[in-house]
């Protein structure tokens, strides 16, 4: 769609000015070893908030840790086959989304449908008991990490308040964790009583986690990881972005959990300045901006980190590899107000057809892609292990449900939708993928066939709408 188009326009534009600026030089990046690390995470990145694993409890670890591999095992995790700028990729990274019933979440052009976690007002069917004990503890992590989401905010806010410059982050370092200690003997005389109910309510809004995005990577079986570009930090499992499709301003909570220690054999010698290409790490930088340095926070076994309010907008984020598989839950807020937006054509009046359209473009497209997406998506997993049972078949209807109104949006929508799934099915990059992973080129139709109710190819139909709506 237009608008998503001219953001990637946007986005190019901003990475060549960069890239020019940089010219062949690095841009400075700080590790904890670094003098003025901390400094430049109080003074810069300061809603950036880590949570080390010895200060979470030990059941939480245990039964999350559990939940990763016995997802694995029932091979749950499965690489996605995105597109970006026109191209097919295969992210190196496996995931799965598990959360609220009906949520989704959109990332490079595909969109992901939730796997539910129990929630109460829903009978939920798992094809096997160990991953319904999985997800139970996935949910139960969400309860957790809403509870410290909301805590550091409102540490975060009292800081401000003070006027303190010490931000609500937690470091293993004990000068630093000093500070930390002194502001949490202060917020333990500020009863969550006497915090405003306006003021709880925005937090609550903020940090109501409907999903988590699980991911796992062995960088050992993929050699080919992109290198950083502007830093120099190393080998990336996620290049540099914004999460996409979440509630302004909401916090992401990220548990991470790299699951064993690589062997002797494979150790990399360690640079002698920047990160330490061993362990895994969460980089950021101020979005598109060169005259701040970045920071390169470590992330080891059990580590929680909170991206809080407004962090992900100003902010960019990756992940750095390390040398061990890794395991990760992030939790969002993911946005859902369009997808439950309800539509009523028959309420409307004839002669203002035209007007209602245009009014509920937005909506009318947003709905429609959803349609195309669930499509895709069923078409694509009939063959993937599905850890939920489904009630109905796998048979899918030959053409996806449209809201054509005499609206060549909707059409054009469809069209591309159709032009682009061909297009993945084809890719060369499909046949590298496990059969039970490929994509099915379905629905499809040649030309002319007489049992279906319209041609493929929608540009015929198109232009008739359009000239429709001109006259």
């Amino acid at each position: 769609m237009k608008r998503r188009g001219a953001g990637e326009r946007e986005k190019d534009v901003k990475k060549r000015k960069l890239l020019d600026e940089l010219g062949e030089s690095w841009l400075p990046y700080l590790t904890p070893k670094d003098d003025g690390f901390h400094q430049l995470w109080k003074t810069k990145y300061s809603k950036l908030v880590l949570r080390t694993a010895e200060k979470i409890p030990k059941e939480v670890h245990e039964e999350v840790q559990e939940a990763f591999l016995t997802l694995q095992k029932h091979g749950c995790f499965f690489q996605d086959l995105v597109r970006i700028k026109g191209k097919d990729f295969v992210t190196p990274v496996s995931r799965i989304l598990i959360g609220n019933p009906g949520c989704t979440y959109k990332y490079l052009n595909t969109r992901l449908f939730t796997v539910p976690w129990p929630v109460e007002g829903y009978e939920i069917n798992y094809s096997h008991p160990e991953i319904s004990k999985a997800c139970k503890a996935l949910i139960k992590l969400n309860c957790y990490l809403h509870r410290e989401s909301v805590q550091a905010l409102q540490e975060q806010n009292l800081a401000e308040t003070k006027g303190m410059e010490d931000s609500p982050v937690i470091d293993r370092h004990q000068d630093y964790a000093t500070s930390i200690t002194e502001m949490g003997s202060i917020l333990q005389d500020q009863s969550p009583s006497h915090v405003p109910e306006n003021d709880h309510s925005h937090l609550k809004e903020r940090t109501s986690y409907n999903l988590s995005l699980l991911n796992y990577m062995d960088p050992q079986q993929m050699p080919f990881l992109k290198q950083e570009p502007y830093f120099g930090m190393g080998k990336m499992a996620v290049s540099w972005h914004h999460d996409e499709n979440l509630v302004e301003g909401s916090t992401v909570a990220v548990y991470s959990y790299s699951c064993e220690e690589p062997a002797a054999d494979i150790l990399e010698e360690k640079a002698p300045s920047g990160r330490d290409p061993a362990v895994w790490h969460v980089g950021l930088k101020v979005a598109w901006d060169i005259k701040n340095p970045g920071l390169a926070v470590p992330l080891y076994p059990g580590d929680c980190y909170f991206m809080l309010d407004d962090l992900n907008m100003t902010h960019q984020h990756c992940v750095l590899a390390g040398l061990p598989p890794r395991f990760s839950s992030t939790h969002r807020v993911a946005e859902t107000s369009l997808l439950l937006c309800e539509f009523r054509k028959e309420e409307q009046a004839e002669e203002q057809r035209n007007e209602r359209i245009s009014c509920l473009l937005p909506i009318l497209e947003e709905r429609q892609e959803l349609r195309q997406d669930w499509l895709a998506r069923s078409i694509s997993n009939i063959q993937r292990v599905q850890p939920v049972k489904q009630d109905c078949g796998t048979s899918v209807s030959p053409c996806p449900p449209m809201i054509l109104d005499s609206n060549s949006h909707q059409v054009t929508s469809a069209t591309r939708f159709a032009e682009n799934q061909v297009c993945r099915c084809h890719s060369q990059l499909v046949e590298n993928l496990p059969k039970d992973e490929k994509p099915e080129c379905h629905p499809y139709w040649q030309e002319g066939d007489a049992s279906m109710p319209l041609p493929f190819n929608l540009e015929d139909i198109i232009a008739e709408l359009q000239s429709l709506l001109e006259c």
